[in-house]
């Protein structure tokens, strides 16, 4: 993947940021997935009184591609709050993994930049995939 669809998609977790919705922890995420297709879609965080109720925002990200027909994807782009790397928690993780292991996660500051990327193997090197439940 090339730098310009990496600051694209890092751009468009910012803009997903925007829409998190964290008054408890304030804690800002925002992610942008995309698709084999060339699609992109945006999540934040959404966080509920009900602290099991939360959602990552790279779940929402995801969950919005699966609920238009997108299965396969490319890259995510995950940014949190500060200049920190933002990198998805293992839940997260998990859910990324029952889409495959060889596309990218790239990590971002809040302001778009790019801190580093890797893919979902590296990510997550002993993964329960859907082959365990399948044989």
């Amino acid at each position: 993947m090339n730098k310009e669809m990496k600051a694209t998609l890092l751009k468009a977790a910012v803009e997903g940021s925007k829409n998190a919705h964290c008054p408890y922890s304030k804690y800002r995420v925002g992610a942008a997935v995309l698709t084999k297709t060339g699609k992109i879609y945006q999540g934040g965080n959404i966080e509920n009184v009900s602290y099991g109720a939360t959602v990552c925002a790279e779940r929402v990200a995801i969950w919005k591609a699966v609920s238009e027909g997108e299965k396969e994807f490319e890259a995510i782009a995950v940014i949190g709050p500060g200049t920190s790397e933002g990198y998805p928690c293992a839940q997260c993780r998990q859910v990324m993994v029952e889409f495959g292991l060889d596309w990218l996660v790239v990590s971002g500051d809040q302001d778009g930049n790019y801190l580093g990327d890797m893919t979902v193997r590296e990510l997550v090197p002993f993964p329960f995939t859907p082959s365990a439940l399948l044989g």
